[in-house]
């Protein structure tokens, strides 16, 4: 699609900055979504527009400055100060995390000894990568983190395959504390906010209670009404993954902007190398065929769209949702927050418009189920998956069908998320779609591997669960 002009991109921000105020609103209230906030950048302009309510319990109106909490966009974030580091020279990417972090310990001591900071950047590190264990407030909590891995299991070869793994996050905040000599939560402050000018962010509860800050909501029983969640975050050990950082649009925005710039930042300064923000980029690892990104970086999810490539993450934590998307080439970026409801039907349309209007890029279109469409070798299918926060049996009934359940388990089965039960239907090969959709998404899962017997080793959702051992 054609590149619009630095005059006809103004004029196409500013259509979309009307209709964003018009729209926002009743969007939410189709979308179930209690409260949002959303800004768009294109080359140095930006519009902003918010809506909602950042509690259903207290009423107070969202706005421009609210605080949302942006999830595992996080991550991006631990990217950049890790990527830093190895601009000053004081960190290689592709030695052993042990160079830097002599306790790192999981239960497989040859892949521990194996796994490198670039494994953990593109997430195929191979370990068991949902650990939400709580070590504490204090500043030494990724210290103790780190003894919590010991007896974490290795799931596959380092390297071998994408599995999404918080828990190597975590790792990488460990890495920027011990080189920096100072907590991560300051690490960040110090070299990403205060030199962004991300002036709106808030670290922990102390720092979010002076800002106007949403609430979360969750459905505690399918069908229910969204009610606010009963903790406002997950542990400050999970902190570097994402567990409890929040700001505004408009900052997460500041953050997008130095990577469209090339590094810099506001004032010039240079956040990273330019060569830096290319590598981040560039893909690591090939994703399966689950309707995700077609790849990843260090850090970013890459996207194969149609009109061009976007970079960007998500990120959710109890009863919120957060999306960035960057289209480079276009130097457009869209960051959106909720907190609460059908967040991805919110994504989907706002999304769709700003990189359309403004990136001549298009979204796909949302998977949907086709009932007639047939599952192939069904035996390979069926079993039992397991992961530290969910239990998934895939079964097959006397007519054929197949029929997964979860039941969660661990961290988030103590925050009241609800079991899931649907039928799968074909798609394309191992892949198969839900015909029940969660959260309002029919998200494709795909089932690789093979346990020596017929059967597939792995049910991928984003993660790789492995088939337990009977």
């Amino acid at each position: 699609m054609q590149k619009l002009d630095g005059s006809d991109q103004l004029n196409k921000l500013e259509e979309v900055g009307a209709w964003l105020r018009s729209r926002l609103p009743d969007l939410l209230v189709e979308s179930q979504v209690p409260g949002a906030a959303v800004a768009v950048q294109a080359g140095d302009e930006w519009v902003e527009s918010a809506a909602g309510v950042l509690s259903t319990a207290t009423g107070v109106d969202a706005t421009v400055d609210s605080l949302f909490q942006i999830g595992s966009i996080t991550k991006v974030m631990t990217a950049t100060l890790v990527m830093q580091l190895a601009d000053e020279g004081r960190l290689d990417l592709d030695a052993p995390v042990r160079a830097v972090l002599p306790e790192f310990r999981i239960a497989d001591e040859e892949a521990a000894q194996g796994i490198t900071t670039r494994h953990l950047l593109s997430h195929v590190a191979g370990f068991e990568g949902d650990i939400f264990t709580d070590t504490g407030k204090g500043d030494d909590c990724l210290e103790k983190y780190l003894g919590v891995l010991r007896d974490v299991p290795q799931l596959f070869e380092p390297g071998a395959m994408f599995s999404y793994n918080n828990a190597g996050y975590c790792v990488l905040g460990r890495i920027v504390e011990v080189l920096r000599e100072e907590p991560f939560d300051v690490c960040a402050r110090r070299h990403l906010f205060t030199p962004l000018g991300m002036s709106h962010t808030a670290s922990d509860p102390y720092e979010a209670i002076v800002h106007r800050t949403a609430v979360g909501h969750i459905e505690t029983v399918p069908g229910a009404p969204l009610e606010p969640t009963p903790v406002w975050a997950l542990a400050r050990s999970n902190a570097p993954a994402g567990s409890m950082l929040a700001m505004r649009a408009r900052d997460l925005l500041a953050f997008a902007r130095m990577h469209l710039a090339g590094g810099r930042g506001p004032d010039g300064v240079t956040v990273l190398r330019p060569e830096t923000v290319q590598a981040m980029r560039r893909p690591q690892v090939t994703l399966p065929d689950i309707d995700q990104g077609a790849a990843w970086g260090l850090g970013w999810e890459l996207f194969d769209l149609s009109g061009g490539t976007a970079i960007g993450h998500d990120g959710n934590t109890i009863g919120q949702s957060a999306f960035l998307r960057l289209v480079p080439e276009r130097d457009v970026a869209v960051a959106i927050v909720t907190n609460g409801g059908l967040s991805r039907r919110v994504y989907t349309e706002i999304a769709g418009r700003v990189l359309g209007e403004l990136a001549g890029v298009g979204l796909p279109a949302s998977p949907v189920p086709d009932m007639d469409a047939p599952v192939a070798e069904t035996s390979r299918y069926v079993g039992t998956y397991t992961s530290s926060t969910a239990e998934t049996t895939v079964s097959r009934d006397t007519a054929g069908r197949l029929w997964l359940e979860r039941t969660p388990r661990g961290a988030i089965a103590e925050l009241d998320e609800a079991p899931y039960r649907t039928e799968l239907v074909g798609r394309r090969g191992d892949t198969l779609i839900p015909v029940e959709p969660e959260r309002g998404v029919h998200a494709p899962l795909a089932f690789l591997g093979d346990d020596g017997q017929g059967h597939a080793l792995y049910l991928h959702t984003g993660r790789a669960e492995r088939r337990a051992q009977r």
